[in-house]
């Protein structure tokens, strides 16, 4: 299975494909059908497969090492698809500890925690147009906006146990109510299998193992085929920054600390309890860079969204002064961290032209999505969690003291354009007591639900690829429980409906016009139009295309008080007819529909620094957009 080349290879860390040797694997030896199993085990005293065809026995089948490689391996005949397994290692001190396979491709379902030998292979996709076009497309300059999806609590089939739907089950529901909506992307949680619901998924035990929750390999390959005949990408979330500590993974799997490091100042989050990889050794960083191929090629995900990139970047990320180590130039960078990530996005771009990164990544550290010949990270994309945090938090106030945090607003815009920014929505922000984001609003109920359309509006005219956590769209009252699926019932009240509607008709203005999606990482496509009016708390910019490629200019103007400003004077770029497009504070959303105008001439009469001027009653709480047509 494995030859001199694959084993120099995965020595120094370059075998993209090692899944495809290292693992359970179908052959034929002498004539004979089996399966091959491999395991990287170096400092073992020996290995033995144990499993549902020997009783568990660890003296049946002993494995062999492969010279001075660390790898072990057996093949055994009479084996197929099915079959459940572990490793039993025996360790320099001869304690034996069982250990499910860390490339195998499939796992039971918790409790139980054997691997599974799975054949992969044989599934005919269906999604050849999707993959040429993706190969083809620039990311940075098409719609983005993800709907980001825990499968496993979307919704639940309660007349059966466990209560989770199948893949297909999803891909029914799933697929068309996202179609409706205009979202582009689906981003989804919990994907590789995991131990404990609790976890979301972000405690990984099976990397190469879609969790068993929802199906088998090929139900989640046709969940995915599906989504692309759709029109429908799939984002998945990838846990590279660290791994749990239970008995059957990855810590001390040969009896040392083979993919951690065995200083705890540098290999575990006390935090939260688990283990970091060691990211200098060869073939751990090779285990990851190739469980990020596999699920590319094997699955055809579209993009990955890296888990918790700070904890990666800093030594001393949630640690006190003595609980950690600097590197070797006395910094606090995590220097092998940082060339992992590099070699990863590089990794992906040379493989899979089109498939994005995003990096879950809240500090400064700089050119996270600057390309890595020029020297830096290679990201895509970056979640931008300082507008998520400055936003939610004056949305959060009373409108009456808006006015005292106008910065949280207009900050944004000084870093808006040094990365290519996500604006994320995300899980984290409606769970542990944060509320949902209806909730967070002020006021009463229609105040909410004004305060809710002037945020999701802000969102999605602010330059930035856009994501909205499952639920927040037509803005379900309480936080996210990952034990029960979404409050479906709020849809029977007309405010949640018209949340929905106010959503999709976002959506649609987004992906339709490309002013809001073509050039929202460049300075040319915006420009403030009232910046610094905090009194009153209105702001208004201007969204449009790159210089000389025509199509229209979106006025996008936001009101934050509950106060109508009639006879607004805005400054205008030009002369010309502006027309309403879309009103937030329309009776059609739950609004007041205050504003009846719905086309106006702009004069070219200069005011500020503009050549023309625009005059508007703004409604209260609102949002709305005006197009002008320009030329090219």
């Amino acid at each position: 299975m494995l030859s001199s080349l694959d084993l120099h290879l995965f020595g120094e860390g370059n075998h993209h494909h090692i899944y495809r040797k290292l693992g359970a694997h179908l052959g034929v030896v002498e004539g004979a059908s089996g399966v091959w199993f491999s395991v990287w085990a170096p400092n073992a005293r020996a290995v033995s497969l144990v499993g549902d065809f020997n009783g568990w026995s660890g003296g049946a089948n002993p494995m062999h090492r492969i010279e001075q490689s660390g790898v072990w391996q057996l093949f055994v005949p009479n084996l197929g698809p099915g079959t459940l397994y572990k490793f039993e290692v025996i360790t320099k001190q001869g304690h034996a500890v069982l250990k499910a396979d860390p490339h195998g491709f499939q796992m039971q379902l918790r409790p139980d925690n054997a691997s599974i030998v799975a054949d992969l292979s044989g599934y005919e996709w269906r999604d050849g147009e999707w993959m040429e076009k993706r190969a083809a497309w620039d990311p940075r300059r098409a719609p983005i906006a993800i709907y980001e999806v825990h499968p496993g609590s979307w919704r639940r089939s309660w007349h059966r146990k466990p209560a989770f739907l199948t893949w297909d089950e999803l891909a029914d529901q799933l697929i068309p109510y996202v179609v409706d909506l205009g979202y582009t992307h689906i981003e989804l949680i919990g994907v590789a299998e995991h131990p404990f619901d609790g976890s979301w998924g972000y405690q990984v035990l099976g990397h190469f193992a879609p969790t068993a929750r929802h199906g088998s390999p090929h139900d989640f390959k046709r969940f995915i085929d599906r989504c692309h005949q759709a029109g429908i990408g799939v984002f998945m979330d990838w846990v590279p920054a660290h791994f749990p500590r239970d008995a059957h993974g990855l810590a001390e799997f040969d009896g040392t600390h083979l993919y951690e490091h065995e200083d705890s100042r540098r290999g575990e989050h006390v935090e939260w309890g688990t283990k970091i990889f060691n990211y200098g050794r060869h073939e751990v960083r090779n285990f990851l860079v190739s469980n990020a191929v596999f699920w590319l090629e094997e699955y055809h995900i579209d993009g990955l969204r890296v888990d918790a990139v700070a904890s990666m970047l800093y030594l001393d990320y949630a640690r006190e002064p003595g609980e950690w180590l600097p590197n070797q130039y006395g910094g606090r960078e995590n220097l092998e961290a940082i060339d992992f990530l590099k070699q990863l996005n590089w990794t992906i771009g040379h493989y899979f032209p089109g498939v994005v990164t995003m990096a879950e990544e809240s500090s400064a550290y700089p050119g996270v999505t600057r390309p890595v010949h020029l020297g830096g990270l290679g990201f895509w994309f970056k979640w931008n969690m300082g507008w998520m945090n400055d936003t939610l938090r004056y949305m959060a106030l009373d409108p009456v003291h808006r006015r005292h945090e106008h910065n949280l607003i207009t900050f944004s815009f000084m870093y808006a354009f040094s990365e290519n920014f996500i604006l994320p929505l995300s899980h984290d922000e409606v769970v542990h007591g944060k509320r949902s984001l209806l909730d967070k609003m002020p006021g009463d109920e229609w105040r909410k639900c004004a305060n809710y359309r002037l945020l999701i509006g802000y969102q999605t005219a602010h330059p930035g690829k856009k994501l909205m956590f499952m639920g927040g769209e037509f803005g379900q009252w309480h936080e996210w429980r990952d034990y029960e699926d979404l409050a479906w019932a709020a849809l029977e009240h007309p405010h949640h409906r018209q949340l929905q509607d106010w959503n999709r008709a976002l959506n649609r203005l987004y992906r339709d016009y490309p002013e809001l999606h073509a050039s929202e990482h460049d300075w040319e496509g915006f420009r403030w139009v009232e910046v610094d009016n905090r009194d009153e708390s209105v702001f208004a910019f201007m969204r449009r295309r790159l210089p000389g490629e025509g199509g229209t200019e979106l006025l996008v103007v936001f009101n934050a008080t509950p106060v109508p400003r009639n006879a607004y004077v805005f400054g205008a770029p030009a002369a010309g007819t502006y027309r309403k497009i879309l009103d937030g504070d329309s009776p059609a959303f739950g609004g007041s529909g205050y504003s009846q105008q719905a086309q106006l001439d702009a004069p070219a009469e200069p005011f500020r620094d503009f050549p023309a001027r625009i005059t508007l009653d703004v409604p209260p709480l609102s949002m709305m957009v005006w197009e002008r047509k320009v030329d090219g």
